[in-house]
């Protein structure tokens, strides 16, 4: 039976995995899929894929395009989520940052360099019409660090996952005081380039899986109350959750769709130049 590990940050967005594990879908067919919490995010999980620690890795589009093109020896597969992720951009509680123009100067948590984090804070600041070259960086690990950071006066904002991050706001450990969107669809699976060479049937069987499941998932009995128990969220915030949430279920990552997407990050200083969309990419269904 062939070992694959596979991260993904634990949230909401992953479940459909935690449904095909526990069913042992992938045991079926011969595949022993193991997956690994990564809370730090896409820069700890593109580390993971450089080291090898993991083989197939639920990332942010912008963080694994830019660490790609960096060097990592791993290639995008398919889209996964295909909406926007909504960024939620937070304050301590008590800070005295009331709007997101008095952010200009201020120090933003990060969970790590080519994070999320720290290139939607750049997309952030390019939007505000801010200079990205003065923006300040604390490395923080991941959401814990970025709740301690705010709390103890050693960063000034941060941004993280807005429905992730709900419940400390509603529990007024943060406030939110703006939100910025992804100008992308969100997540991708990253595949190390070992793992294609060798297995590329069985990673293709990993991918009809998780399509199958992701196809059907908004219908699932009682889905909204199973996510809200499960990562301790508001029924309501769920439920808007869904319904901005779309899923691929099995459509081909383009190459016009990662031109696009490096189009917008040069434009956004968050890569330097565009490299040939198609040496980012490796198709399971073409």
């Amino acid at each position: 039976m062939l070992k694959l590990k596979i991260g993904g940050v634990p949230e909401h967005f992953n479940y459909p995995w935690y449904i095909t594990l526990k069913n042992k879908e992938y045991t079926k067919e011969g595949i022993n899929l193991r997956w690994e919490d990564y809370p730090g995010g896409t820069g700890a999980m593109a580390k993971a894929l450089r080291s090898g620690e993991v083989d197939i890795a639920l990332v942010l589009t912008e963080g694994i395009i830019k660490d790609i093109i960096n060097g990592n020896p791993s290639k995008i597969t398919q889209t996964f989520v295909k909406s926007s992720l909504v960024w939620g951009i937070h304050v301590a509680a008590n800070s005295k940052f009331k709007t997101i123009d008095d952010l200009e100067n201020a120090t933003v948590a990060i969970s790590r360099f080519g994070s999320g984090s720290q290139l939607m804070a750049i997309v952030n600041a390019h939007n505000n019409g801010w200079d990205i070259n003065k923006l300040q960086f604390k490395v923080v690990g991941d959401l814990q660090g970025g709740i301690d950071a705010l709390t103890n006066g050693e960063a000034d904002y941060f941004m993280w996952e807005h429905f992730t991050t709900k419940p400390l706001v509603d529990n007024g450990t943060f406030r939110r005081i703006g939100n910025c969107p992804t100008p992308w669809p969100c997540f991708v699976i990253a595949v190390r380039n070992e793992i294609l060479e060798n297995h590329f049937e069985e990673v293709k069987k990993v991918h009809d899986i998780i399509n199958n499941c992701t196809k059907e998932f908004k219908d699932f009995d009682n889905i909204d109350e199973i996510l809200a128990n499960r990562y301790e969220q508001q029924l309501d915030d769920i439920q808007k959750w869904l319904s901005i949430t779309e899923w691929n279920d099995g459509e081909p990552v383009t190459e016009n769709l990662i031109t696009d997407i490096q189009n917008k990050m040069v434009a956004f200083n968050v890569i330097e130049k565009k490299e040939n969309s198609g040496d980012l990419i490796r198709n399971m269904y073409i």
